[in-house]
């Protein structure tokens, strides 16, 4: 989806997508680097957001992973999604209450999202099969009310469980 197009722009299209009974994964693809315009795709229920200037051979697998339920944005966009949400005020009490009903294993595995890890990696560092650590995923999508990866990738930042510029935990 492009963030300009002829009669619907695509962020009324991605909120559109999203209400449906079976929303649609939703990829940005566009030249508009605007922390406006992603926040607003985000925020309409886009899966990723990546720039027309990607190598074909990662948009490609941009596709291929939005289309698995995976969420990505642009590495320099995620920098500054990143920095717009350190600025914002600190979590409401309720977000931190539902923090605590997660488990041991599905709060380690949050980390490994929010550190970026794709499902497969996440499981062979915690030495399951990528079917468990979906779960896992799932789970505190649910638990958190949060609607996909990247959600969960910001609320880990917001909640001070990943700060930014720190190294991945090591292997």
């Amino acid at each position: 989806m492009d963030i300009r197009m002829p009669k619907l722009d695509g962020i009324e299209a991605t909120r559109r997508l999203a209400t449906r009974r079976c929303p649609a994964r939703v990829l940005i693809v566009t030249t508009f680097d605007l922390d406006e315009y992603v926040l607003e795709a985000l925020r309409a229920g886009a899966s990723g957001f990546v720039l027309k200037d990607t190598p074909p051979a990662r948009l490609a697998e941009a596709v291929r992973l939005t289309a698995g339920g995976e969420a990505l944005l642009a590495p320099g966009i995620t920098r500054r999604l990143i920095e717009h949400y350190i600025r914002q005020p600190s979590p409401d009490e309720q977000t931190v209450g539902r923090l605590a009903e997660l488990t041991e294993r599905e709060f380690e595995t949050l980390r490994l999202v929010a550190r970026g890890l794709s499902n497969a990696q996440i499981a062979q560092r915690q030495f399951v099969a990528e079917a468990t650590v979906k779960t896992h995923v799932s789970h505190i999508l649910t638990k958190l009310e949060l609607r996909d990866r990247v959600q969960a990738v910001v609320l880990a930042y917001e909640t001070g469980i990943i700060k930014p510029g720190r190294t991945p935990d090591p292997a």
